[in-house]
């Protein structure tokens, strides 16, 4: 493959024996947003840019999007449509290259716009997928967004050449971002990788978000790896691990112990990235320096973590999301009319999601030792695979439970934890 472009700097990062760490920045002003790509560069970890935009142009609303940059209002993201290219050139100007790649991040289920966009100031690198950028929180339909994402994956295609390599992230491992159980986020993060690469992307990175149970979530990125290994042959591809998606710890002490949990996952697991999470998660957008501080701490927990990868094949997750992903193949030649009769027939259901394109039978739970299992598998292909619950009634409040389960259990003051806090800080 290619040795420029994103996907091949965090290769080489990886083989140098470096962990790269990512934060989800985004600001409309393009001096703040310059500024956030300057200190993400500087930081003391080895880093890569991020353009996150904003939540007028993730729904497709330009228009207002255009109107706040014109009145200078302030909007939660970086507006990449919306402003002149010149700008964002400006933005950008000596800062992005082969030492510094750049993507952008937006949670659109129809991002040509925002690919148009991107590509016009000469970035090639972003993220998202037909399933997980559509469900669980969107309104397009699902059959839309599949149409959307293919258009977009070609679009961006158009940029491979010899010496150069567009890259895109899938969301699939972050699918509804908490309670979901490993073995459908492993799923959906390798059906979406293979979308696009039947789409005609070559370098391809693949999530998983830190969950409730760190072997868990071990054996659930091993499963991923040996999935992609599978295939996933002539594709640059890598793991990027999230630090956990739902309720943030509302305490110092405890949102570092959980993004510290996060980065040894990423390296013991063998992983090339990983996106952080701050102190200032729970309470508000963070600021750039709890953005490079959070970059930092995790840098410095890489360096001190080795790498010790589980097999892959053999575990529960694996058999799972095997199974899942068989399944899904076997629908149809064209995977996104898989992904679609999927769905349609319940194959594919996230549960506790309301988007009225998933079927809604799936329920899960955590177990006393605080690992996310089924409850119910719905019409899933997981019979006599899966270790189900008998169905219980799960009420409101324990689904609130549930929520805050590892808020809860990293709030709690450790003082042995908090003694490591201060010796990890860099």
């Amino acid at each position: 493959m290619t040795g420029v472009g994103f996907g091949a700097f965090v290769r080489r990062a990886h083989d140098a024996g470096h962990l790269v760490v990512q934060p989800r920045m985004g600001m409309s002003s393009p001096d703040r947003m310059r500024a956030g790509l300057l200190a993400t560069r500087d930081a003391a970890a080895t880093t890569v840019g991020t353009l996150t935009l904003d939540s007028y142009t993730r729904v497709g609303d330009l228009e207002s999007a255009k109107l706040a940059v014109l009145e200078g209002v302030a909007l939660n993201g970086y507006p990449i449509v919306s402003h002149e290219t010149s700008t964002t050139l400006q933005v950008l100007d000596q800062i992005r290259g082969p030492g510094f790649p750049v993507q952008v991040r937006h949670g659109s289920a129809a991002p040509q716009d925002i690919f148009r966009a991107l590509m016009a100031v000469g970035l090639d690198a972003s993220e998202g997928g037909p399933v997980s950028y559509c469900l669980p929180y969107g309104r397009v339909p699902l059959r839309e967004s599949v149409a959307h994402w293919a258009a977009s994956c070609e679009l961006l295609a158009t940029l491979c050449a010899p010496g150069a390599a567009p890259h895109l992230e899938t969301f699939g491992g972050c699918v509804l971002g908490q309670l979901c159980p490993p073995s459908l986020l492993v799923a959906v993060s390798v059906l979406e990788a293979m979308f696009f690469h039947r789409y005609g992307i070559r370098s391809i990175s693949v999530s998983y978000a830190q969950q409730t149970d760190p072997l868990q979530d071990a054996e659930a990125v091993a499963a991923l790896r040996s999935l992609c290994t599978r295939f996933l042959p002539d594709t640059e591809w890598h793991v990027v691990v999230y630090a956990y998606m739902g309720l943030y710890p509302v305490t110092e002490h405890g949102a570092y112990r959980l993004l510290g949990k996060a980065t040894e996952l990423a390296v013991a697991s063998g992983s090339e990235r990983l996106i952080v999470k701050t102190v200032a998660e729970s309470q508000r957008i963070p600021t750039v320096a709890e953005n490079v501080a959070a970059l930092e701490y995790a840098a410095a927990v890489a360096a001190r973590t080795p790498r010790a990868p589980l097999d892959g094949p053999g575990t529960q997750t694996y058999a799972e999301a095997s199974a899942l992903v068989d399944a899904v193949l076997e629908l149809d030649d064209d995977l996104g009319a898989a992904l679609l009769a999927a769905f349609a027939r319940g194959l594919l259901d996230v549960p506790y999601c309301l988007h009225p394109d998933n079927a809604g039978f799936s329920r899960s739970y955590i177990d006393a030792d605080g690992r996310l299992r089924w409850s119910d598998i719905g019409k899933m292909p997981l019979h006599g695979i899966a270790d189900v619950r008998p169905a219980e009634a799960i009420t409101s409040a324990d689904l609130l439970d549930s929520l805050s389960y590892v808020r809860r259990s990293f709030d709690r003051h450790d003082p042995e934890d908090a003694v490591a806090l201060e010796g990890a800080h860099p």
